[in-house]
C-alpha cells in the first residue's frame, strides 16, 4: 500500500521526465534541420585545374590540401607552395590564430637567455632585417619589363557570387640570378574592404607560370560590382628570405561587365606603388630599460586608425602579439588581451623581460597587429619592429633612445607597416 502523497511524488516525477525528455528530442531534431538549410559559412571556394571544392562536401573546420599533378597526372606530395583552403575562409601566409577563449597574458615574462643563438630563422617566421632586401641587378625598375597577367572575370546570378580565374602570367622578369628563373605565385585581394585575400601555389622556375585557379566568392550583390577593385600582387618566392615583388595589376571593376559572360582581361603588370598602399594604423609603444636588473619592461600602450577589416566597417577584435628575437631566432612570443570591436584600442599592457646588457644590440622586437575572429583565420593588420632590426629611422630612433636612456620610459607612437 502506497501513501497518496507518495504515489502523488512518484506521478509528478514521471510526467516532469517525459516532459524532459521529449522537450530534448524535439530540440536535437529541430537543430539537425536547421543544419540541413544553413547558409555554408565560409566566403569562397577554391578550385584548381578542375578539381573543384563544392559546398556540401566542406565543414566549418574541415581543410583541404590542395594535390599537385605532374605531367603524366600522377599525383605528387604538396609542396610549400600548394594552398590550403579553409573552409571558413582562406587567409595570407603567416595569419596568426587565437583560441575561442583567449586567456589573459601574464604581465611579467621571464626569459631565459638559453639558447643556440647559431639557429637561422626558419622562412615561416616573419621577422626580416630591414625590412627589404637589397635589389639584385635583376630585379624589376623602370626600364625592365615586368610581364602581364591574364585573368577573367564571371558573375554567378543564382548564387550571388563572384568568379575570378588566374590563367597565366607571361614575360615576367628574371628573380633569381643563380636560378636565371623565377619562382612566382600571384596574391589577390578584393578592395576596399580587404575581406577576401586569397593566393594562388608557387610554380617553380618559370618566367611563363600557367596557374589556371579559381576563385568562386559568395555573399556579393551585382549591384556592388561596381564599387570593387581587384588587387593582384605579383611575388616571386624565395625559400630563405622575404619575398621578392614583382609587381601589381590594379583592376576596378566599375569597366567590366560580367552580367553577359565571363570576361577574360590581360593587364600589364605595373611596378608596386608603395605610396597608395592603404595605410595601417599606428602603434603606440613604450620602452625601458634597467641596467642594474638587466631588464627591459615593453608596454603595448594603444592604436589608432587601425584600417577596417570587415564589413561591419571595424577592425572587429584587435589584439597585439609581441615576439623577441635575439639575431634572427625568436626567443619569446605574448599576447595581449582582445579589445571588441574598436578601430582605436586601448591595451595598456606590460611584459618584462631579462635581457643581458651587452645582447640588446642583437636583440629585436616584433609587434603584430592582429584582428582575431572566431570563425574565420585571423588576420594580421600592420607590423612594427624596434630594435636591430628596425624597417625604419623612427624604430631605430626610438631603440637608440632607449638604449642612451636607462631607467627611463620611452614613449612613442609608429606607424604600422603591412605585414
Amino acid at each position: 500500500d502506497v501513501s497518496p502523497v507518495v504515489a502523488g511524488l512518484i506521478g509528478a516525477t514521471v510526467l516532469v521526465v517525459s516532459v524532459s525528455l521529449t522537450v530534448f528530442v524535439w530540440t536535437c531534431c529541430h537543430q539537425q534541420a536547421e543544419k540541413k538549410h544553413k547558409t555554408p559559412p565560409y566566403k569562397f571556394i577554391h578550385m584548381l585545374k578542375g578539381i573543384s571544392i563544392y559546398p556540401e562536401t566542406l565543414s566549418n573546420k574541415k581543410k583541404i590540401n590542395r594535390i599537385c599533378r605532374d605531367k603524366n597526372g600522377a599525383p605528387r606530395e604538396a609542396g610549400r607552395g600548394n594552398l590550403l583552403v579553409d573552409a571558413a575562409e582562406s587567409g595570407l601566409v603567416g595569419s596568426e590564430k587565437a583560441p575561442d577563449g583567449l586567456s589573459a597574458a601574464p604581465r611579467v615574462d621571464q626569459l631565459p637567455i638559453k639558447v643556440d643563438y647559431g639557429d637561422e630563422l626558419s622562412p615561416d617566421q616573419s621577422l626580416t632585417p630591414g625590412g627589404s632586401k637589397t635589389s639584385s641587378p635583376s630585379s624589376p625598375g623602370d626600364d625592365v619589363t615586368l610581364g602581364e597577367l591574364t585573368f577573367s572575370v564571371d558573375y554567378n546570378f543564382p548564387k550571388k557570387a563572384l568568379v575570378v580565374t588566374i590563367q597565366e602570367a607571361h614575360g615576367l622578369p628574371v628573380m633569381d640570378e643563380h636560378t636565371q628563373s623565377s619562382d612566382p605565385y600571384i596574391k589577390m585581394t578584393i578592395l576596399p574592404d580587404k575581406r577576401h585575400r586569397v593566393k594562388t601555389r608557387v610554380l617553380r622556375k618559370t618566367l611563363e607560370p600557367v596557374f589556371d585557379e579559381t576563385f568562386t566568392f559568395y555573399g556579393i550583390p551585382y549591384s556592388h560590382l561596381q564599387d570593387l577593385v581587384l588587387h593582384f600582387l605579383v611575388l616571386s618566392f624565395d625559400r630563405f628570405s622575404r619575398d621578392d615583388v614583382i609587381g601589381e595589376v590594379v583592376v576596378p571593376l566599375a569597366g567590366v561587365d560580367p552580367s553577359t559572360g565571363k570576361v577574360q582581361l590581360t593587364r600589364e603588370i605595373l611596378k608596386r606603388n608603395i605610396q597608395k598602399c592603404i595605410s595601417r594604423g599606428e602603434l603606440q609603444v613604450s620602452l625601458s630599460y634597467q641596467p642594474v636588473a638587466q631588464r627591459m619592461t615593453v608596454v603595448v600602450l594603444k592604436a589608432r586608425h587601425l584600417p577596417k577589416m570587415d564589413i561591419t566597417g571595424l577592425s572587429a577584435d584587435p589584439y597585439v602579439k609581441v615576439n623577441v628575437y635575439y639575431g634572427r631566432k625568436r626567443i619569446a612570443k605574448k599576447k595581449t588581451h582582445v579589445k571588441k570591436c574598436t578601430l582605436n584600442p586601448v591595451f595598456n599592457e606590460s611584459f618584462i623581460y631579462d635581457i643581458p646588457g651587452e645582447l640588446l644590440p642583437d636583440v629585436s622586437i616584433e609587434f603584430l597587429v592582429i584582428d582575431f575572429d572566431r570563425t574565420t583565420k585571423n588576420e594580421v593588420v600592420g607590423r612594427l619592429i624596434l630594435g636591430a632590426h628596425s624597417a625604419g629611422a623612427a624604430g631605430a630612433d626610438h631603440w637608440r633612445e632607449v638604449c642612451d636612456n636607462p631607467r627611463k620610459a620611452v614613449a612613442k607612437w609608429h606607424s604600422l607597416s603591412e605585414y
